[in-house]
């Protein structure tokens, strides 16, 4: 079997990447859960917003983006050179991930918002610490309303 992008792969692999979600992830919903009971409400992927933010609070100007350490290239030196796999595809496309989120980063910092990324593992690994900072960025910007 020959993917769309020209490689060959087997139908398991191609069922398997198939099935990798883009959104709503285990990690995500997490977060969000974690979110709405630290008293925090919000959009999810609002198609609006450049990038397609995981979760956005335009009240605040704040978005907030869950990366996945492969997608996004946690540890990215040291991770691509163990690439064995279509070595050249997946360093391509990791890198174009990363470029893309520079972008996605300029552009919100340029606007005045506030973007936080949190690395997925890290929220795994302690989801309460992640909503905390994002709850102290937004009773800063809600002082910040009320003085205005």
């Amino acid at each position: 079997m020959v993917s769309k992008n020209g490689f060959k792969t087997t139908e398991a692999r191609s069922t398997l990447m198939s099935n990798i979600k883009c959104k709503n992830t285990k990690t995500e919903v997490l977060f969000r859960k974690a979110l709405w009971a630290y008293g925090i409400r919000y959009r999810v992927n609002n198609n609006s917003l450049f990038g397609k933010p995981d979760i956005s609070i335009k009240k605040y100007k704040l978005v907030i983006f869950i990366d996945g350490a492969f997608w996004h290239g946690y540890n990215w030196e040291q991770k691509k050179k163990k690439l064995a796999a279509n070595r050249g595809y997946w360093i391509n496309k990791i890198e174009r991930n990363i470029l893309r989120d520079i972008n996605v980063n300029s552009y919100y910092i340029n606007q005045g918002w506030t973007l936080f990324r949190f690395w997925e593992h890290d929220v795994i690994k302690n989801v309460g610490s992640c909503v905390h900072q994002v709850g102290i960025e937004i009773a800063v910007k809600e002082k910040q309303l009320l003085i205005d």
